[in-house]
């Protein structure tokens, strides 16, 4: 067996991590991983339009017990795409954002930083995304990403996509926070300059200085956010959001709290959508609400995550 490129600390050689590149040229095209823990629900909704818009996908799943696996699997096959999905499992529990994350060796399999790594290690083209399981595209989003994949080959460009949170509140209420621009690098090439490395608070993938920057339009994805669901059991404590390094994240655990308390029309920029009568409403969003709304959406300044 070939000597890995990052041993893990544990010893456990199928989770060291070996990077494909190492073995020859990676084919044209972007992958979409998807490390996932709990996204039956979302799955639906979510996988679809990536497979119309890239040439693979990976979902790596983190120890779900709502049956993610088997539903990631019956979306692409529903599809037509299962020949182009690959499902894998990650069977350690991962430290969680926060203090446990900084806690933990990178090289750790407990660690974002080695989790990260071993799921992209799975990527066989030349460029790859990182998405989460959460994160729907709109008609217009899958375009861009179609184009994308073509158009970045060789450019060694990192491309960051903004993304609309949607807290869902029924099957057809939801509030949509266009008061902040949530804006992060979500496409890299794949090579030895863009890795995951540790950070305060979790990962964060590497890239060079030189590396062009592509920013994408508004309104090509929302972020689906459940009230009825713990959307920060990834966080070691809530506690820990109203000091993070991120001010999106002080803003996402702001949102959760105005809508948990009744005060959402208080928020500024967080507009209460309703669906017609038998539209759910991350439909109605998506494929109506969203590509039609005055651009551009987010109409004061926020700060940029990039």
């Amino acid at each position: 067996m070939t000597v890995p490129d990052i041993p893990c600390l544990e010893g456990i050689a199928e989770y060291d991590v070996r990077w494909a590149w190492q073995d020859g040229a990676l084919a044209p095209g972007l992958t979409c991983v998807f490390r996932v823990k709990n996204e039956a629900r979302n799955l639906p909704w979510v996988l679809p339009p990536m497979l119309e818009a890239v040439q693979h996908v990976v979902v790596v799943d983190n120890l779900s017990d709502d049956g993610t696996p088997e539903v990631a699997a019956r979306v692409a096959a529903e599809v037509g795409a299962s020949d182009r999905l690959s499902v894998t499992t990650y069977p350690f529990r991962v430290s969680r954002a926060g203090a446990e994350h900084l806690a933990t060796p990178p090289d750790s399999v407990h660690s974002l930083t080695h989790f990260y790594n071993w799921s992209f290690s799975h990527v066989r083209t030349g460029y790859s995304m990182k998405w989460d399981g959460d994160m729907v595209l709109t008609r217009e989003g899958i375009g861009l990403l179609a184009d994308l994949s073509w158009q970045l080959e060789d450019s060694n460009a990192v491309v960051a996509i903004p993304r609309h949170p949607l807290s869902i509140e029924s099957e057809s209420v939801a509030w949509i926070d266009l008061g902040y621009r949530f804006l992060e690098p979500w496409v890299y090439p794949m090579g030895p300059e863009f890795t995951f490395v540790k950070a305060f608070e979790w990962e964060v993938r590497e890239f060079p200085s030189t590396s062009e920057r592509i920013v994408a339009p508004e309104g090509l994805c929302v972020e689906l956010k459940w009230l009825d669901a713990d959307e920060f059991a990834h966080w070691t404590n809530l506690d820990d959001l109203d000091f993070s390094r991120a001010p999106r994240k002080a803003r996402e655990i702001e949102v959760y709290r105005a809508l948990k308390d009744g005060r959402g029309d208080r928020v500024p920029g967080l507009h209460r959508i309703e669906a017609p009568p038998g539209v759910h409403i991350v439909d109605h969003v998506t494929q109506t609400w969203l590509p039609r709304a005055p651009r551009p959406l987010v109409q004061r300044p926020g700060r940029i995550d990039v």
